[in-house]
């Protein structure tokens, strides 16, 4: 998978920037394509690397950044952060949803896809509600393998707080021994082994990995 090609969507978040840690450590890929839509604090030092600050509005002006082999899409945000359901919406479902179809019309074969717990389309939470119509759209694209990662609270060191996951660590802290496996915390940088690993066997069809499987795969991965 070396001469492989990858987008890498959400570089500047908890889970997008631990992927791009990882990839620069790793030669699975020979390009590492990451669209932003505000610059990286810290860029690596690899020439394997684009970064390219776009205007996901005009999306279509991009074009040549969508002709690679793998999309891993971690890009996401807060209702509170966007400003507005709208723009929630926007952000969550439309940017991801049209990068994904336009790297699947230039011949993408893989989409990694991170979602939440309790995705669904009829969900009555509208951030579940979200993430299970962009699961649903994204099913549609002529991707030969979709791999969705649907995460129960994520670890790891925010740029900006989020009440639901810091009142979930208290949770796990007191309690983590009697909560399923699968709706325990999972650290960010476990989701981004766990992807990297899937993308290296890329088996075909659509899979949903929870956060049982996520930690799983972690362990199981290579370093």
């Amino acid at each position: 998978m070396g001469d492989a090609s990858v987008l890498l969507l959400g570089a500047t978040g908890l889970v997008g920037g631990e992927c791009l840690k990882l990839l620069v450590t790793r030669d699975d890929y020979r390009r590492i394509v990451v669209p932003v839509r505000s610059p990286l604090q810290d860029t690596p030092r690899d020439s394997r690397v684009e970064v390219h600050t776009i205007d996901f509005e005009r999306i279509g002006d991009f074009a040549s950044l969508f002709a690679v082999d793998h999309v891993i899409s971690c890009l996401g945000t807060t209702i509170a952060k966007a400003g507005s359901r709208e723009r929630f919406r926007r952000v969550d479902f439309h940017y991801t949803y049209e990068t994904a179809r336009r790297a699947a019309g230039e011949g993408a074969s893989h989409l990694l896809l991170v979602t939440a717990m309790g995705a669904d389309t009829s969900s009555r939470i509208f951030y579940n509600r979200v993430k299970g119509d962009l699961e649903e759209a994204v099913r549609g694209l002529p991707f030969r393998s979709v791999s969705i990662f649907r995460p129960s609270i994520i670890l790891g060191d925010r740029r900006e707080s989020r009440a639901g996951e810091s009142a979930g660590k208290v949770l796990a802290a007191l309690f983590g021994f009697a909560i399923p496996s699968r709706y325990k915390p999972v650290a960010a940088r476990d989701i981004a082994r766990a992807m990297l690993a899937v993308a290296r066997e890329s088996p075909p069809g659509i899979r949903i990995v929870e956060s049982d499987a996520i930690r799983r795969i972690a362990r199981n991965a290579i370093a």
